[in-house]
């Protein structure tokens, strides 16, 4: 869905082009005042925009001057005489204070000889615009006449709130001239540019998402003395969002002050004291005499315990910078803000700094616009020159510091010149961003960190961390701390256990290993690219140098290009080799032997590299013995191995994994071999597999991975003697297997069983129950039916042998699990409600429960006494027809039940959290989220909402979309119940005539009238609304935004399910809100339907419900879904400057994507 975008905004706040906009009443001031100031700005080096356009306005104009006030940093608003009688004039002054209240706009009010309380109170000339304004509204008679007079009330209120801003009273009293205001306006317009946006970046993309959390956080009113830190890996954006805050947020504190590039300024000379007094400047704007630190540190205190502050620290790298520039944190006056930015998380538990906002890569759209700016200067690409700007910026991974020196440095160039920087990029990243990334990698001061960075940023991305510290332990003394390290310093992250590596990152850590021997890759430590690596094996360039090596040799048979121009002119030729270029091929690679040219590597081209430690060579055929191979080896990682089993003269004694996927092996070895080291050992896809070899040489492995190995037949009784240090066996689709040995209970420590897929199990050991440390067993897809064992039937656990075929069918038993169990996933196992063990429940430990793809109809008893459960699958279980009396879950996954049509929850508080229904097309009741009713359950509670159009409801056959569920459904017309809110969809042209208030289009405002005889507790909207067929797709949505601008609110509802109208005819949704108390008379409600591509809004009306209709809303059929007003007594969603916003319904993509469209 990235594609579709709502129809009623752009997609980011356009990039500042001018320093100040200038609003002014031409007949005024244009030829005077105001031509002198605009002078004075430009000659002071401020790029400011005055409307000069002396011909007749319209449309083009109007939008010419919006967007000029939106690319405008700040606006210098003349109010003369006769400024209100210019409704251009007061558009602008409303648009001017809206780009304040959501961007910070900064607004320098300038009264030229008018009082500000004329201009506030509307007195003088002011009253006889806005008289004249409201006589001609009343005079007329058309439908927009209330529109009119609603923009009247806006334009009355923003000369109000611009009146009570203060500003330059220019008047003819005592003897200042004209010249000295503008002197005054020039220092106060500095003032405020020195600290507005004009000092963050050129091009501000997607900040206003980015800065959110911080902007609550700044404006929550708290008087505590908070510090959050901004934190994120070099060139992310941390001092641009640092510095955007700050420029739009300092107003709000008595003092403010930002300091930049601490950790560079610190290293010099008195550095820290330069800091000092720097703050004391910012907070008292007096230069202060410091000898030493000590001395600084005591006036800092004294210079923030009486006043809130707002105070940045940029770049802190060091713990003494924090305690030396702003001491401890309750020296600070209560309400005081400080923010740190970081590359280095380890300062935060040192300091207790509990909040952290980490700076994430920019998504596509958000990267491939700001490269757009810094190359073209707008915000799309050239069209001949989109798919090099895809290429350049998908290598840039969302960095902004990347995207803004590629783009550019690519400015003004022709097409070749962009080709060949990104053939150049792609062999050496580009050095200006190499080297401000290289700060992260230089502050490490351990050489031991710096060469386990190395190693991951060649070998190990994307890898397990478990398994990389395995390969790492012994090279690295304590690797584990040493992966913490870079993930503090935002050198990598983890994320599901695996080491995630920004890839510019990745790059500058291969580009330092290339630059120890740029001409001679064998000199390198480390060889990560394939032609690198081929050439110094084929021509026997290593040396003792090289510690780590990567090799694939599919990817040199794919390379034609690289082949032909590195073969001293012979020509290679490969015949029967598939080529799988990421190496994930399930069938190992053969060989031919019949080429005269064949690729030959032999095994003493590895003879010199005494130092090697580190072996990736996929898919490659090594001639010649192993008795020479470097001894020094730790990991071995080798897909495609093409033996029937490892040689016993290679020397393995070192290795702490073995992983040999898709290899040839028959065999591990022959006989018993002794590896002491090894803690690793996979051997997954390898088909040809038979026997696993005797464990008891293997006195240290820890994870066996044998999954796929389609023909394995036994695994060794030895495995028992790794009682003590196996953890992890995975077997799954190991088809052959028919039993597992007795001794697997012996493994005390085993946390992970995968036996899934196994078919051909008859049995399984009965002392499964000792083993007591199991947390995760997965058994899916294997057929099971219940014994009654009076021997087993008093375990907590269980599980049964199986047949896979009718033709046999052995005797089975249960048997029992340990109540250590968290993880237990039986997928497939043609369960039933009959086949459920009677002692299921008491399981107690379990969280996260598989039972998808059983024939069960509902849920077991035995289930619902299981507490801790927190994530419950039953997806494609296509008997299922009900889930009612669910306990407490957090995640639910039901997608492609079929045949299920309602859940339910024991209470509120057991509801899901999240929950995935796709597919379930029956699903009319869904506790918590919707119900779906056919109207003539409910026909005298719709009556009240859509009156006279009921009596030809029951003709209509409905076609509707379940956003939830991403089904279509035909059938009666139905009501949608939801977080307080009932939707109608039918068929029809237009609003009902008995909507009071209407308007063409997508929006409407009105104000609520003095209170009537009943109080107003309820509105319904009704939406006319048409689909293009060719541009809709299903999951697309749209959205209700009802903006109540006295409280401060906007809630945003869409609708769960819609009707999907015939062909081109249109369709009416009427959706009703009830608001209880909570609408005053004066309240000026702005409703706005936003529509995604697909949808085209025709006409909106609004109908006013009062206390006795409401009250009808209320029966009996939708009490449980219906809530009071629909946003007492919740947390806002969101806030979007001061105005909180409350979301309901289906949201879909989610409030991030749809919160710059929302008005």
């Amino acid at each position: 869905m990235g594609s579709e975008r709502p129809q009623t905004s752009s997609s980011f706040v356009s990039p500042s082009i001018y320093h100040v906009f200038l609003s002014f009443r031409g007949e005024d001031t244009r030829k005077t005042f105001t031509d002198q100031l605009y002078v004075a700005l430009v000659g002071a080096g401020w790029r400011t925009f005055k409307d000069d356009n002396e011909i007749e306005r319209g449309e083009n104009i109007k939008t010419e001057l919006e967007n000029a006030i939106i690319r405008s940093r700040s606006s210098i608003i003349i109010i003369s005489k006769n400024y209100a009688t210019s409704t251009w004039c007061l558009d602008e002054l409303v648009k001017i204070l809206e780009h304040k209240r959501t961007k910070g706009h900064a607004i320098l009010p300038v009264f030229y000889h008018v009082d500000p309380s004329e201009v506030k109170h509307q007195k003088k000339s002011f009253a006889e615009a806005f008289t004249r304004y409201e006589r001609q509204i009343e005079a007329e008679s058309d439908e927009g006449k209330k529109e009119r007079m609603d923009k009247v009330r806006k334009w009355r209120a923003a000369l109000g709130e611009v009146a009570d801003l203060g500003g330059v009273t220019v008047n003819n009293q005592g003897d200042r001239k004209e010249s000295e205001f503008i002197e005054e306006i020039l220092q106060l317009i500095e003032d405020k540019l020195n600290r507005t946006i004009s000092s963050v970046a050129p091009y501000l993309v997607g900040i206003s998402s980015r800065v959110k959390n911080i902007v609550s956080w700044l404006q929550d009113g708290s008087h505590d003395n908070n510090v959050i830190a901004i934190c994120g890996m070099s060139g992310i954006g941390k001092t641009t969002v640092a510095k955007y805050v700050f420029t739009t947020n300092f107003r709000r504190f008595e003092g403010s002050s930002f300091l930049a590039n601490i950790k560079d300024i610190s290293q010099q000379p008195d550095g820290l004291i330069r800091l000092q007094k720097q703050l004391l400047y910012d907070l008292t704007g007096i230069k202060s005499k410091i000898q030493d630190t000590d001395e600084g540190i005591i006036k800092i205190r004294d210079a923030i315990c009486f006043r809130r502050v707002l105070v940045i620290l940029d770049d802190v790298d060091q713990q003494e910078q924090i305690h030396t520039i702003i001491g401890m944190k309750n020296w600070f006056c209560p309400g005081s803000k400080i923010i740190i930015t970081t590359k280095n998380s380890c300062l935060l538990k040192v300091h207790e700094i509990q909040k952290v906002h980490n700076v994430r890569e920019m998504g596509n759209n958000e990267s491939l616009e700001l490269f757009s700016w810094h190359s073209f200067g707008e915000d799309h690409p050239a069209d001949e020159y989109m798919e090099l700007s895809t290429r350049l910026v998908k290598h840039c991974g969302g960095l902004p510091l990347a995207l803004q020196i590629l783009g550019s440095s690519l400015r003004g160039k022709n097409i070749d010149v962009w080709k060949s920087a990104l053939d150049k990029l792609e062999a050496i990243p580009a050095s200006q961003i190499i080297k401000k990334l290289k700060l992260g990698y230089d502050s490490l001061k351990d050489d031991h960190d710096k060469n386990l960075f190395l190693d991951i940023a060649c070998f190990f991305t994307r890898k397990d961390k478990d398994y990389v510290i395995a390969v790492l332990d012994e090279s690295y003394i304590y690797a584990r701390v040493g992966i913490q390290n870079l993930a503090d310093r935002f050198l990598l992250t983890i994320e599901g256990n695996k080491l995630i590596m920004h890839q510019m990152l990745r790059d500058m850590g291969r580009e330092i290993v290339r630059q120890e021997s740029p001409k001679k890759p064998g000199k390198r430590t480390r060889l990560w690219h394939y032609k690198d690596s081929f050439n110094v094996l084929r021509e026997n360039m290593g040396s003792e140098t090289i510690e780590g090596l990567s090799f694939d040799m599919n990817m040199v048979k794919e390379d034609q290009s690289f082949m032909g121009s590195s073969s001293s002119g012979r020509k290679w030729l490969f015949t029967e080799v598939k080529s799988y270029r990421f190496g994930f091929s399930r069938h190992p690679i053969k060989f031919s032997s019949k080429t005269t040219n064949e690729i030959k590597l032999r095994t003493d081209t590895f003879t010199v590299m005494n130092k090697l430690r580190l072996l990736q060579i996929n898919y490659t055929h090594l001639y010649g013995a192993y008795k020479d191979f470097p001894k020094s080896l730790r990991w071995l990682y080798w897909r495609g191995f093409p033996l029937k089993c490892i040689p016993n003269d290679f020397p393995l004694e070192s290795l702490a994994v073995l992983d040999m996927r898709n290899s040839c092996l028959e065999r591990l070895w022959d006989g018993r071999r002794v590896l002491p080291l090894v803690k690793i050992v996979n051997l997954s896809h390898s088909h040809s597999l038979l026997r696993t070899p005797d464990f008891s040489g293997l006195p240290m492995l820890e994870k066996l991975v044998l999954k796929d190995c389609v023909n394995l037949i036994e695994v060794h009784e030895s495995i028992g003697t790794l009682e003590a240090r196996l953890i992890f066996l995975n077997i799954k689709n190991c088809r052959r297997l028919q039993k597992l040995p007795r001794e697997i209970c012996k493994l005390k420590v085993l946390k992970t069983l995968i036996i899934s897929g196994c078919s051909n199990l008859v049995e399984l050991p009965r002392d499964m129950w000792r083993m007591k440390c199991l947390k995760v067993f997965r058994a899916n897809e294997i057929p099971m039916s219940q014994s009654t064992s009076k021997q087993n039937s008093k375990w907590h656990a269980f599980i049964q042998s199986w047949v896979s075929r009718p033709r046999k069918v052995p005797k089975l038993s249960w048997v029992s699990l340990p109540k250590s169990l968290i993880n237990l996933s039986l997928a497939g196992c043609n369960l039933s409600e009959d086949s459920f063990p009677r002692d299921f429940s008491n399981l107690l430990m379990l969280q996260d429960l598989n039972l998808s793809e059983n024939p069960i109809s509902c849920l077991p008893d035995c289930i619902r006494t299981l507490s801790r459960i927190n994530k419950l699958e039953l997806g494609s279980c296509t008997m299922l027809k009900s889930l009612i009396d669910l306990p407490r879950v957090h995640d639910l996954g039901v997608g492609y039940c079929t045949s299920l049509k309602r859940v339910t929850y024991l209470s509120v508080g057991c509801r899901a959290r999240t929950y995935h229904v796709n597919g379930c097309k029956e699903l009319t009741d869904m506790e918590g989220n919707f119900k779906l009713e056919v109207m003539g359950g409910i026909e005298k509670t719709m009556k009240s909402l859509i009156l006279s159009m009921l009596d030809s409801v029951g003709s209509f056959e409905l076609k509707l979309y379940n956003n939830s569920t991403n089904t279509e459904s035909r059938g009666p017309v139905k009501a949608l119940f939801e977080n307080g809110m009932i939707s109608i969809f039918l068929p029809g042209s237009k609003v009902p005539n008995w909507f009071c208030y209407k308007s063409a289009g997508a929006t409407l405002s009105f104000t609520v009238p003095s209170p009537p005889d009943l109080k107003i507790q309820g509105i319904t909207v009704c939406s006319v609304y048409t689909i293009d067929w060719k541009v809709w797709i299903a999951g697309i949505q749209f959205y209700v935004i009802i903006h109540n601008e006295q409280k401060n609110v906007k809630l945003i509802y869409s609708p769960t399910c819609y009707g999907l109208p015939e062909a081109q005819n249109k369709m009416l949704w009427f959706s009703h809100w009830k608001f209880q108390s909570q609408l005053d008379a004066g309240d000026t409600l702005n409703v706005t339907v936003l529509t995604m591509d697909g949808f085209s809004i025709k006409e909106i009306g609004l109908h006013l419900m009062h206390g006795e209709q409401v009250d009808v809303v209320s029966d009996s059929n939708s009490q449980k879904m219906q809530q009071n007003y629909p946003y007492q007594g919740t947390i806002p969603a969101e806030r979007q400057g001061l105005v909180d916003l409350y979301c309901f319904g289906h949201m879909g993509i989610g409030l991030d994507y749809i919160l710059p469209y929302i008005p």
